[in-house]
């Protein structure tokens, strides 16, 4: 009956708060109510004894005490149902106080005035002390408790078994979140921990068994299987992943619990433990830096970056406002990304009080004059060249795009650099360079070898630094949104080609290394990233599928639609004749390419400008295969010139 009225006064007032006036006066009933229970509990039950018409007088005073304490102290302030230790700490202290003073001031009073009618027995005031602290405590969590276990089953008819991984703080810290959801029911059936000596004991009454006896017991033969939630602070990359592993073969739902900095308001909620993605089984070991290094390369100049509305731009001038530079410049012809990054990184300085100068600039890397303003009005001491075009299909059917933005944008930028002076200019290129199959890889080769040959040719105080690395997961055409869209539409997932292998990196790790590099770099060295092992394409589409709670070929389907123009099955990091020699960052290794003749890539160039200028895709793509022999397409239109290049190379 009670939980029938309680349930329809909480459906209609379940988004509203009690007012404090009425917790002050339900905490000042149970005042009275435990000085009268404490003087009745004194005599014994004897209602004669009592001397009420002196005891009146008491309770009127310790009210008054009271009353005065609840205000100074604002213990009927807090949201009942949301009663914590401290809101318990606060009635602790309210009650003690006041019994102290009510006990000080009758004693004084009786001893000055002589009048022993007006000390209050000390006996009644402990006994008056316990019972109102209980039930000023008692009250709230019985409110509290009733509210979330009403609410948890208005909104959830049957529990959610739940295994949380890892018995420690932050799986205690879990169970406790879970408990206290108010929009599900959970059923915390067991703890799982590695650790030996936690093995079939309690940790907050919750046994835990180690991970074969609880899937044994609680995952196999069980048709309405448990989820895992993984809740461990400290955890490596490859134990991360083959826990993972073990429950997703047996398809079940695995989430994980965000580390402490992600929580909001340094507070944990149920909605923050989130379902594992593609990038916690791809995740690697956190990259150490050399942050004194990169701070006292970057810290306090004017850094530019090109291409900063990108994927990989953008996550570059995040990561550079760690090193608080003095003035950073984001150039970009996106007005649309340019703006929601420069409203990205204000927040973010305004939140962190720092005082980096933030200049948005929309220009095109290709128009000379427009660039040379740039650089002469905001004189930039490092550059990273981020801007390009990406796209290996799209590129394939207008190279014009391709060969004008990414081999003559990067010499337009790159001759800059060297006239103004610049101090470092890093040059974000792709291991579809290596042994291009494609245009898009082709013109990126073509931009390495010309700031690779401008570097040798100059000899000036600028160093041309370039980076090469693979896939990013998340970057703008990676396949990674592209499987998602394709699931939540129901599918089919399209693969180009069951054996199509690719190596994955996150971005923000990509971008570390690419300031690492650019810290540590001299001129003309060609930096190339560990990528860790390859990934199977098919492999990642059906572990996408998985994760999305689906099973592959039965609920979505897998298509392969071929390879796309200029696609190759795998990709690589170095070149036929390439080496690659270590550095003191185990990631990061140095390749050691051929340089070429700045006096041939300027020949090469302007032949390049002169075939734009007549927009013969033909002879575009023929001048980029004899400038780069390795350049043998694939899958393309342009595969009938392979055998030109051919015929110049052979001297007969």
């Amino acid at each position: 009956m009670i939980e029938r009225i309680f349930k329809r006064v909480l459906d209609s007032y379940h988004h509203r708060f009690v007012s404090r006036r009425l917790i002050l006066a339900i905490d000042l009933t149970i005042v009275v109510f435990s000085f009268v229970a404490a003087c009745v509990l004194r005599f014994n039950f004897d209602f004669t004894e009592i001397n009420w018409e002196i005891y009146r007088y008491y309770l009127v005073f310790l009210v008054l005490v009271r009353w005065l304490c609840f205000l100074k102290f604002r213990s009927y302030h807090g949201i009942v149902r949301h009663t914590s230790l401290e809101d318990v700490n606060l009635i602790f202290q309210t009650v003690s106080v006041s019994s102290l003073l009510v006990a000080a001031s009758s004693t004084l009073l009786a001893y000055v005035s002589g009048q022993i009618a007006l000390y209050i027995p000390v006996s009644i005031l402990l006994i008056d002390y316990f019972i109102c602290l209980f039930l000023m405590i008692a009250s709230r969590f019985f409110v509290k408790s009733m509210y979330l276990d009403i609410s948890s089953k208005s909104h959830r008819t049957f529990p959610q078994d739940v295994i949380i991984y890892g018995a420690g703080s932050l799986g205690i810290l879990t169970r406790n979140v879970l408990l206290k959801d108010p929009q599900r029911i959970y059923n915390i059936v067991c703890f799982i921990d590695d650790n030996p000596t936690l093995i079939n004991k309690a940790v907050a009454g919750v046994r835990v068994l180690d991970r074969q006896s609880a899937f044994e017991k609680y995952i196999v033969n069980n048709p309405l299987k448990p989820e895992i939630v993984l809740a461990i602070q400290n955890i490596s990359s490859k134990q991360k992943k083959a826990i993972l592993e073990f429950f997703l073969q047996s398809t079940i739902v695995v989430k994980v619990v965000p580390t402490a900095n992600e929580w909001l308001e340094g507070t944990l909620s149920s909605g923050q433990i989130r379902k594992i993605r593609i990038e916690d089984l791809l995740e690697r070991e956190p990259i150490e830096l050399d942050n004194l290094n990169i701070t006292k390369q970057v810290g306090g100049k004017v850094v530019a970056i090109t291409g900063a509305a990108g994927s990989i731009g953008s996550e570059i001038a995040r990561q550079l406002l760690h090193y608080k530079p003095e003035k950073l410049l984001m150039i970009d012809q996106s007005e649309s990304g340019l703006y929601d990054l420069e409203f990205e990184l204000q927040s973010y300085l305004a939140e962190h009080n720092s005082l980096v100068e933030l200049v948005s600039i929309v220009a095109d890397v290709t128009n000379e004059q427009r660039m040379r303003a740039v650089f002469t009005c905001h004189q930039p001491q490092i550059v990273f060249h981020a801007a390009a075009y990406k796209h290996v299909p799209l590129m394939e059917k207008y190279p014009y795009e391709a060969i004008k933005t990414n081999v003559f944008g990067t010499q337009v930028v790159a001759d800059l650099a060297a006239q103004c002076h610049v101090e470092k200019f890093v040059f974000v290129s792709t291991d579809k360079a290596v042994n291009p199959t494609n245009v898009m890889g082709a013109t990126k080769r073509l931009a390495e070898m010309y700031v690779q040959s401008l570097n040798s040719h100059l000899a000036n105080s600028t160093d041309f630094i370039i980076t090469r690395f693979g896939n990013v997961l998340g970057s703008n055409g990676s396949v990674v949104p592209l499987f998602k869209k394709q699931i939540q539409s129901g599918g089919p997932v399209t693969v180009t080609h069951p054996e199509v292998i690719r190596y994955f990196m996150t971005i923000p790790e990509a971008c570390q290394l690419v300031l690492e590099a650019g810290a540590m770099g001299h001129g003309g060295d060609v930096f190339v990233f560990d990528m860790g092992e390859p990934v199977k394409i098919e492999d990642l589409a059906r572990r996408m599928i998985q994760l999305s709670g689906f099973v592959a070929d039965r609920d979505i389907k897998i298509t392969y639609s071929g390879l796309r123009p200029g696609e190759k099955l795998y990709e690589e990091l170095l070149g036929n004749h390439e080496q690659n020699l270590p550095t003191h960052h185990p990631k990061i290794l140095i390749a050691r390419l051929q340089v070429v003749s700045f006096q041939q890539i300027q020949e090469t160039l302007l032949h390049l400008r002169t075939a734009l200028k007549t927009g013969d895709a033909d002879a575009m793509v023929t001048l980029l295969k004899t400038v780069i022999p390795e350049y043998i397409s694939k899958n393309s239109e342009f595969q009938k010139l392979d055998h030109l290049q051919e015929d110049i190379s052979d001297p007969r």
